[in-house]
């Protein structure tokens, strides 16, 4: 079995790749993530994703590296995680009045064959429209701060959700099915 290192400290990543059986090693990259949507969310989440799993293998001697970056697409604007409560609120209350697009980029590397694989998914979600009492519920039982959007759709801000357009992983953080087909290109095969 070949070592498996995801280049990400989130939790909710995580979670994913034990639920679809992979054993894994997490190791965190230390890099700048572009915020700026020079060529469009999909280029964006997927160099962001490259610049993370490049990071972590380049200090590996063997292995698969598994990369990736989640921000939401909302109002005209990118939306990452919040930089204060203050911020979440805004955010949250914005992302409740229309749809949005939520963008996760995937980068694999395999780094014994020196091989790059790249992809994107993109997810439209409609919420409910919420209001500032039930927002500021919300966040007393849940911290906005690590969660691109300010929410977690798997956790108490299901809730908010009218219906989704697409893979519901993504919106998590990780599309498992995009996963999938890059790691059996890197040889890992789920099954």
């Amino acid at each position: 079995m070949r070592k498996i290192i995801l280049a990400s400290q989130s939790k909710a990543r995580r979670e994913l790749l034990k639920q679809i059986g992979l054993t894994f090693q997490v190791a965190g990259a230390h890099v700048k993530e572009e915020h700026r949507q020079r060529g469009g969310c999909a280029r964006l989440v997927t160099r962001n994703a490259l610049l993370k799993a490049q990071d972590v293998a380049k200090g590996c001697q063997s292995g698969v590296v598994i990369g990736a970056d989640t921000v939401i697409f909302a109002g005209g604007k990118i939306i990452g995680k919040p930089k204060n409560v203050s911020d979440a609120f805004r955010t949250l209350k914005l992302l409740s009045q229309k749809p949005q697009w939520v963008y996760t980029g995937l980068a694999v590397i395999d780094i014994e064959n020196s091989r790059v694989y790249t992809d994107y998914e993109k997810t439209k979600i409609y919420m409910y429209r919420l209001t500032d009492s039930q927002i500021r519920n919300y966040f007393k039982k849940v911290s906005p701060l690590d969660k691109a959007g300010s929410f977690d759709i798997q956790g108490l801000g299901s809730v908010f959700i009218d219906r989704i357009e697409g893979c519901f992983y993504n919106v998590v953080g990780l599309p498992l099915a995009k996963l999938a087909k890059l790691l059996r290109k890197a040889g890992i095969d789920v099954f």
